[in-house]
């Protein structure tokens, strides 16, 4: 049975190697004491994983051997990457922190339980020779007596997904993130009370972590439809900023190239800002962007969107980049 870090087929070889020029050009490179990549990434349904170069038409799951090695690929060009939708088999994960080697981690929640959940878990995977943990990894509770509000859109119950906070040192720097996958439900508009929520409770927290000089910054899929819309409004609402690079990238591979700035808008990376204009943060944004990893992967195969988002993912990566 093959295994990642096996030399791959020639065809896989080939996607990789156009792939890695590709991140090259679209990605800075890491230089110590300098600068910051921070990402994240919903990767579709993150579980198992079938230990072929390439998955055949009868075999389950289809995430195989070339999938995860162009994850692995993007996954290490971070410092540290926050994951969404990984589920309760952790099969590909491991395969993946093998092939990362030693000088790689990760932390992770446990499986979230009941039909909202939807079995999911959320980590965060970092580079040990870049950044450093500094102490705090916590979900986000909501205090009981915002869940007693009378008003329509208001938090009646926890989140569906519990957001999960994990604070980390890079050099001088020390940021917490937040990580959400907020719930898609059979609306939008219900999806607004724990837009609502995770925005006053991030408002809530930077008060307290501003007097302190840490940064602290959202990231995840907010499942927000249009920038400007009800839901955008709720996760703004108090003072959250996302960053203009990243305003008309295309989040999803089904996204229609010709109309990337009014598609869905469902993942971001967001942070306050004072009275001034000026982020609160105590590392200086420089810039940030996507992964288009479509013409990089399964070439040979004229796989369509849909069965490569079954071994890749639907999900385009988002990443900032940060001076210290």
């Amino acid at each position: 049975m093959p295994q990642l870090d096996d030399l791959p087929p020639l065809a896989v070889q080939a996607d990789i190697a156009a792939l890695h020029a590709h991140l090259d050009d679209v990605i800075p490179s890491k230089r110590l004491d300098e600068n910051l990549l921070i990402a994240t990434w919903n990767i579709r349904g993150f579980a198992s994983l079938t230990r072929e170069w390439t998955a055949g038409e009868h075999d389950s799951p289809k995430r195989d051997l070339r999938g995860l090695l162009a994850i692995g690929e993007i996954v290490r060009r971070f410092d540290v990457i926050a994951l969404q939708e990984l589920k309760g088999d952790l099969r590909a994960l491991r395969d993946l922190m093998k092939w990362l080697g030693p000088n790689w981690a990760f932390l992770m929640t446990d499986v979230t339980a009941g039909p909202q959940g939807n079995g999911e878990r959320m980590a965060y995977l970092f580079d040990r020779r870049r950044v450093e943990l500094s102490g705090l990894a916590c979900e986000l509770v909501v205090p009981q007596e915002w869940l007693d509000e009378i008003r329509p859109d208001a938090l009646q119950r926890q989140f569906a997904r519990t957001p999960y906070a994990v604070s980390f040192r890079s050099g001088p720097a020390t940021f917490i993130l937040a990580t959400l996958h907020v719930t898609y439900g059979a609306s939008a508009a219900g999806r607004i009370p724990e837009l609502r929520g995770i925005a006053r409770w991030m408002r809530k927290w930077a008060d307290n972590t501003n007097a302190w000089s840490q940064s602290l910054i959202a990231l995840g899929d907010f499942n927000i439809d249009r920038r400007g819309d009800p839901l955008w409004q709720a996760f703004t609402s108090t003072g959250l900023t996302t960053p203009p690079d990243l305003d008309a990238v295309p989040r999803s591979i089904f996204t229609r190239a010709e109309n990337s700035s009014t598609n869905k808008h469902y993942d971001q990376v967001a942070w306050f800002t004072g009275d001034d204009g000026k982020a609160q943060l105590n590392m200086t944004y420089r810039r940030g962007g996507y992964v288009d990893f479509l013409p990089f992967v399964y070439r040979e195969l004229d796989l369509s969107k849909s069965a490569v988002s079954y071994r890749v993912s639907d999900h385009y990566p988002l990443w900032v980049e940060f001076g210290l």
